[in-house]
């Protein structure tokens, strides 16, 4: 993977959103939703994030995007930090950074037909000022994504939740971007339906090079569509590696965890790992020394007072645990 161009960085990327509204008081609490993250992603690259509910993914996307403005980091994309970028010029880079949204049902603007919620972008970026091509690629694009041409003026409610989804990616695609931050595409989808906006994913990326960040709790669903997982806990990236290797050999707690609950048919291929005790602690008052340590079967004395730093235990695994790669 080392050998294939770096699309985006990320260094140390936090978000804390403030709470309260004093702006005087001196122990004003902070809810550290994204607390200091780095990796890399490739062209051509998904990276799937899992996690529990409210563990920062999908707040991570939206701070890479500046959908959240950051509290601190770096966000390096095509080797340029776009947190120093102005309004003007991350209007340019947005062309290039696209996002698909969870909730289909409300993701579109209920007032526009399907032309004009794909023709948006495109008209707002000054893209085909001419009808006739506009509409053109408004059709050819429909057509990629497997909706047909007929479907151009009709409106978002006549619409089902996979076909809405549809709808969603085209208009992320039709500025062509090379990179696409996928929040939770098809939880809200019927399993049958999640396949095949799953393959369309796929089929986009293999025919335009777009890299993905793929959020999801799915961890099936990633594992079908990632090139490496990053798993986050308490705002933390925890654990990053190949898929294979993460399904196959975690080497957090956590991600043991996590991979132990998967459903297995097969009696014998039960994991032994207990399932994790606890709730996952508030992320404003943050466990000191490792997140996990209050829920972390494997817990020492060092756990409780020293915060771990990001250690890669092989080429390409890093782990953020004392003991990682010990398990």
């Amino acid at each position: 993977m080392e050998d294939k161009k770096v699309i985006l960085e990320v260094k140390d990327l936090k978000k804390y959103f403030p709470l309260g509204k004093g702006k005087l008081d001196k122990n004003k609490k902070y809810v550290k939703a994204v607390d200091g993250v780095s990796f890399k992603l490739y062209e051509g690259e998904t990276l799937g994030l899992v996690g529990e509910s409210g563990c920062g993914k999908s707040t991570l996307g939206r701070a890479i995007l500046r959908l959240h403005e950051p509290t601190s980091g770096e966000v390096h994309f095509n080797g340029e930090d776009i947190l120093k970028k102005n309004r003007k010029e991350m209007r340019k880079l947005r062309e290039e950074m696209q996002i698909i949204f969870q909730d289909p049902y409300s993701s579109l603007n209920p007032r526009m037909n399907v032309y004009n919620i794909l023709s948006e972008p495109l008209v707002a970026h000054g893209y085909y000022k001419k009808g006739d091509e506009l509409k053109q690629y408004i059709l050819n694009l429909m057509e990629k994504c497997g909706l047909p041409p007929y479907y151009c003026y009709r409106y978002p409610h006549q619409f089902s939740g996979g076909q809405r989804q549809r709808i969603g990616i085209a208009r992320s695609l039709a500025l062509d971007p090379s990179f696409i931050v996928c929040d939770e595409p098809v939880s809200a989808l019927d399993v049958s339906i999640q396949s095949q906006i799953i393959n369309l994913m796929m089929d986009m990326q293999e025919e335009r090079k777009i890299s993905y960040i793929f959020i999801s709790h799915d961890l099936s669903v990633v594992k079908h569509i990632s090139n490496r997982v990053g798993v986050m806990y308490l705002g933390s990236l925890v654990e990053l590696t190949d898929k294979d290797e993460i399904y196959e050999n975690p080497q957090h707690p956590y991600t043991k965890a996590l991979m132990a609950a998967i459903p297995k048919p097969d009696p014998t291929q039960r994991s032994s790992m207990e399932a994790i005790h606890g709730e996952i602690p508030s992320n404003v008052n943050v466990p000191s020394g490792c997140k996990f340590h209050p829920r972390c079967p494997y817990a020492k004395d060092i756990c409780k007072t020293q915060e771990p730093a990001a250690k890669e235990i092989k080429p390409g695994h890093v782990v953020l645990c004392h003991f990682g790669g010990e398990f």
